[in-house]
């Protein structure tokens, strides 16, 4: 039986649920974007058929909201770039 997928977060606009929807996959979570057809077909991004839902499977939501929660907060590090091969600037 395939996943049933649920929404953890709806973001304000496309640009904030990619960042939502990076955060996510970063920790390997499966992730799908949903926005209202009308919203996407006229590149409404504000008000509610500007909104997007991020979606995960059920099994991954409590997972996937305490990342979110913790990116609310700010609480999450980037970590050290050099040791991941990012740029690093002196």
């Amino acid at each position: 039986m395939p996943p049933q997928w649920i929404v953890v977060y709806t973001a304000a606009g496309l640009i904030q649920a990619e960042i939502i929807k990076s955060l996510l996959e970063s920790a390997e979570l499966p992730v799908q974007l949903s926005q209202d057809s009308a919203g996407a077909v006229y590149a409404l991004t504000v008000g509610p058929m500007g909104e997007v839902d991020v979606l995960v499977p059920d099994a991954r939501a409590a997972e996937a909201q305490a990342l979110i929660e913790q990116y609310e907060r700010h609480e999450l590090e980037t970590g050290d770039l050099a040791d991941s091969g990012g740029p690093v600037e002196e």
